[in-house]
């Protein structure tokens, strides 16, 4: 089962928005596929090509955000709200993000400069979490 979901950021003006789109297995907790983007249709396709075709396959959970529905097959995706409870680990994957990492924080003073440091801090922080998770997984 996958956890999909988007995440408003900034670099430099909080008019100049980046979303992070990430889909998280809810078994390993790992980030499976990520994209950063704006907040439209073409930027969730993107996360869904991003996907690795073994978790294709897998039951999706999404909040109802319109893309959502637009790119994932049907019978696979599966919009709920935050009281199901079923997109719990990838909404606490996102506040873990904003506490390690300031600059992706809604308010602070500590913010990204340029898109590509953060996305480079994104990467590097994402391969951590993982290999991180990996070992707990042994």
């Amino acid at each position: 089962m996958l956890g999909l979901d988007e995440l408003w950021s900034f670099v430099l003006t909080k008019a100049r928005k980046r979303w992070v789109w990430l889909a998280l297995c809810r078994q390993t907790r790992q980030v499976v596929a990520y994209v950063v983007g704006d907040r439209r249709e073409e930027t969730c396709r993107r996360l869904w090509e991003a996907i690795p075709e073994a978790f294709r396959r897998a039951r999706c959970y999404t909040d109802f955000w319109a893309a959502y529905s637009n790119v994932r097959p049907t019978e696979q995706h599966s919009a709920v709200g935050k009281e199901s409870g079923q997109t719990a680990h990838v909404e606490r994957w996102n506040l873990t993000l904003r506490q390690r990492l300031a600059r992706f924080g809604r308010r602070t003073l500590s913010f990204s400069k340029s898109s590509v440091m953060h996305e480079a801090c994104l990467r590097l922080f994402i391969h951590r979490y993982n290999c991180s998770h990996a070992l707990t997984l042994l």
